[in-house]
């Protein structure tokens, strides 16, 4: 958990994905509609991945992957960064970064 916790909070929007995740692509692809550009970690190509995975479920993930930290805190996956968007309530998160 402790390298989650240390990436997530070296820089102001990090996502935890896999290459190959549908929904982690169309998180990448909302912020960079955003204009933002978050640091990505491709857990499933990182040799810590399995660990890194658990650890996000253990921070209170629903699913591990694709994991948004703002500012070093988890917003949570697909579901609470769409729903933030669409509310209105996502760019004034973002707006710092």
């Amino acid at each position: 958990m402790d390298k989650v916790m240390r990436l997530a909070s070296e820089r102001g929007v990090v996502l935890f994905s896999k290459s190959s995740c549908c929904l982690c692509y169309a998180v990448k692809i909302l912020f960079q509609d955003l204009g933002v550009t978050p640091t990505v970690h491709e857990i499933d190509q990182d040799p810590e991945g399995r660990e890194m995975e658990r650890a996000l479920m253990r921070l209170g993930c629903n699913a591990p992957i694709p994991a948004v930290f703002i500012g070093g805190k988890l917003l949570g996956s697909t579901n609470e960064v769409m729903s933030l968007h669409l509310s209105g309530r996502l760019i004034p998160l973002l707006r710092h970064y």
